[in-house]
């Protein structure tokens, strides 16, 4: 039990440094002097996603880490359903719902007809962006894509990892610019 601790609070931490600034995040998070506990409890309930319909990336150096979904494998159960309600209480707020899910409904339009890993969330220490660590995460999220022979689908916000992506051969397939920020969909074959 006590590695499964060290880990979520692992993941936490490095996604909360990581996504505090990010576009697509404070969208979903009511903006308040609560913001960064409201992030906290979002990347709770994204590490609760990943270890029930996905898998949890660590790097060996906990410095980098990485959520990636199977949406076969998503079930509604009781749990998730407390879960989502954590998820609007805590972090977004009832008066950011509708928004959200309109965003949601939209995103999900542009999500592949087929079978495919979500990738989900990536972060980096932010003390640690540079130095391959993303790219060596990526490698790993790669390989077991293709032990899988299924694609990898994700969605970034982050305009300086548009070229990051492309250049591991994730092709856009999508782009939405109705949000007050350009929001691309990339898919890599495997």
């Amino acid at each position: 039990m006590q590695n499964n601790i060290n880990e979520k609070q692992i993941v936490i931490d490095i996604l909360l440094k990581s996504f505090v600034d990010n576009k697509s995040v404070n969208f979903v998070v009511k903006q308040d002097n609560k913001r960064e506990a409201r992030i906290r409890k979002l990347m709770e309930y994204s590490y609760f996603k990943g270890k029930n319909s996905g898998q949890i990336y660590i790097s060996k150096d906990q410095k980098a880490c990485a959520i990636v979904l199977d949406p076969s494998k998503q079930k509604t159960t009781l749990k998730s359903i407390v879960w989502d309600l954590k998820l609007v209480f805590g972090c977004m707020g009832i008066s950011n719902v509708k928004k959200v899910l309109k965003r949601e409904s939209e995103i999900k339009k542009h999500h592949p007809d087929f079978q495919f890993l979500h990738l989900w969330y990536i972060g980096v220490d932010p003390a640690e962006q540079g130095r391959a660590k993303g790219t060596e995460m990526m490698a790993r999220i790669i390989h077991d894509a293709r032990e899988k022979r299924l694609p990898i689908y994700l969605e970034t916000s982050t305009e300086r990892n548009f070229p990051f992506y492309e250049k591991l051969g994730f092709k856009v397939i999508s782009e939405i610019n109705t949000l007050g920020y350009p929001l691309k969909m990339y898919l890599k074959e495997n």
